[in-house]
């Protein structure tokens, strides 16, 4: 098996499953436009943070890492009346072309994007009272992983779900000699979430659009 036969398996998903989206098309596209890296979340991983969102009824998300919105979008449309995702960037530039795709989207009202890096940002909703959050997407620097994860606990609830996306990073997680700083995030980020008794864990590996990576899934008990 190759990266071909995954993409091509990856589209039948999206074609057979996932109804035509003029407006997230419109938001990849934009995102594209402005210069953003390519590594949001694919729609069927979108679609699986939106299944989530649903699932669990949740009312307060809270994303680490925002980029241009993609996977916002899908938590957003998640939301009941009245729910509301916070989303923290630290790249204004990614910052602008979010806000302009949630307008896009007719989403705006649901979302609460602060700009900054989320380790300064985190402290401040902690101190708001924000939480605690029904389900908290990790997706941003991976070598600052482990300080996500303790944030996300401290925002936490017992039933709250924690997904952190890109923990197999094409297996090289596996190497525990690495000296790649992301490596290493990923590692500790394993070693606290296997060790934190609050937690039931779990990883679940991926390939498709997105090449060959995964999720870990942290229910807090």
């Amino acid at each position: 098996m190759d990266e071909a036969l995954w993409n091509e398996m990856d589209g039948f998903i999206v074609e057979k499953l996932l109804p035509a989206d003029p407006v997230l098309d419109a938001v990849q596209a934009a995102s594209e436009a402005a210069g953003l890296p390519a590594i949001s979340v694919s729609a069927a991983q979108g679609q699986m943070l939106h299944i989530f969102a649903k699932m669990m009824g949740a009312k307060r998300i809270l994303e680490i890492g925002t980029l241009g919105g993609y996977s916002t979008l899908f938590f957003a449309r998640a939301l009941p009346e009245g729910g509301t995702v916070v989303t923290l960037e630290a790249d204004a530039h990614h910052a602008e072309v979010a806000r302009a795709n949630f307008a896009r989207a007719g989403l705006s009202d649901r979302i609460d994007l602060r700009v900054a890096p989320a380790i300064e940002t985190l402290p401040v909703l902690e101190a708001e009272g924000a939480g605690p959050f029904d389900l908290i997407f990790i997706d941003a620097d991976k070598p600052s992983n482990p300080a996500y994860l303790d944030w996300a606990l401290r925002l936490s609830r017992p039933g709250t779900l924690i997904v952190c996306d890109n923990v197999v990073r094409a297996g090289r997680v596996l190497d525990a000699a690495s000296t790649d700083a992301s490596v290493i995030g990923i590692r500790r980020t394993y070693e606290i979430a296997g060790a934190e008794p609050r937690l039931t864990a779990t990883a679940v590996q991926t390939v498709g659009a997105k090449g060959y990576d995964g999720f870990a899934l942290l229910l807090v008990g």
